[in-house]
């Protein structure tokens, strides 16, 4: 079932790969600190996601500025996620959700996702957008059917603004 506005985020662990190894980021070490917009993806090297992510990129100082520290979750392994992280100079840290467990969580994965012909992958995440809050409660919730729909970052940041 898909989370809700004000319903508790699930906590996670999971792996980035950086320049200096891989690292573990836990989504509660955020908790009373700073808010936390996550962004899942569907897969990397893709057009969509490619383009969201280098948008997002270029625009992290705003969203510094509205006290909110911004993650992007795909099904890729975190060497795939860093090699497409390096090509398109994306900036938002890629975390690993290889099981899709933090996608079934959040209720954001697909039972079949067809892409290509012949190509059946289930649990891939749905382009989603959720606004954790600093006390780990969700504040926005967007989940695309449509893995070319990009989600609503007007409305994203009128929420975080709200919750400076």
């Amino acid at each position: 079932m898909a989370l809700k506005v004000g319903d508790r985020a699930p906590d996670f662990s999971l792996t980035t790969k950086t320049a200096d190894g891989l690292h573990k980021r836990k989504l509660s070490d955020n908790f009373g600190k700073k808010n936390t917009l996550l962004l899942f993806v569907p897969m990397a090297f893709t057009g969509v996601c490619t383009k969201e992510l280098c948008e997002v990129s270029a625009g992290l100082n705003q969203y510094a500025g509205l006290n909110a520290e911004v993650w992007a979750i795909s099904g890729d392994n975190p060497f795939a996620q860093e090699a497409w992280a390096q090509k398109e100079n994306i900036k938002v840290p890629l975390l690993s959700d290889y099981d899709h467990k933090v996608a079934a969580a959040y209720g954001c994965a697909y039972d079949s996702f067809l892409p290509a012909k012949n190509l059946d992958m289930g649990g891939v995440p749905k382009r989603s957008a959720f606004v954790i809050d600093k006390q780990g409660i969700v504040r926005y919730a967007e989940i695309k059917e449509n893995p070319g729909d990009l989600p609503n970052f007007e409305a994203i940041k009128s929420c975080l603004a709200q919750l400076k």
